[in-house]
């Protein structure tokens, strides 16, 4: 139990893509990191309606901000468990059948204010793919977060 009252002090969970079909270019939630030093990002992605392949993929991404208005693709050495992907801050390239129905992560650990998930979806994607994706900031040191 001691476990858990620490992971109450020290982390912050919410939702920022609702479960849904996604089948265009998907803008998570932005979160605040005031107070943390980095936010795992959890992102659970069930099987395509689609036939996925080389030209019809899903990338999920992070973007940075300080102004929770401009945001920009994080850099790769910020994205702990990035892969390549056409942006920076790609940290699930999926683009065949063997590749969706799992769950991806990655870690931001950059000195932007904000931070949000991006699903970007190239070509048609008629039926979809469903994701939802959970943020969880960690405070410094296991600590609760000064805020």
């Amino acid at each position: 139990m001691a476990f858990l009252k620490n992971f109450d002090l020290s982390c912050a969970i919410s939702q920022v893509v609702d479960p849904d079909t996604i089948t265009a270019d998907t803008d998570g939630s932005s979160v605040d990191m005031k107070g943390y030093d980095c936010c795992t990002f959890v992102a659970l992605v069930g099987e395509s309606g689609d036939t996925l392949a080389t030209a019809l993929y899903i990338e999920l991404e992070v973007e940075e901000s300080d102004d929770d208005s401009s945001f920009t693709d994080a850099a790769d050495a910020d994205v702990k468990g990035y892969v390549a992907g056409n942006n920076d801050g790609c940290f699930a390239y999926i683009d065949a059948a063997d590749e969706d129905d799992t769950v991806y992560h990655c870690t931001y650990h950059g000195s932007s204010r904000y931070v949000r998930p991006v699903i970007n979806v190239t070509g048609t994607h008629s039926s979809g793919t469903p994701i939802g994706i959970i943020a969880i900031r960690h405070a410094k040191h296991g600590a609760a977060p000064s805020v």
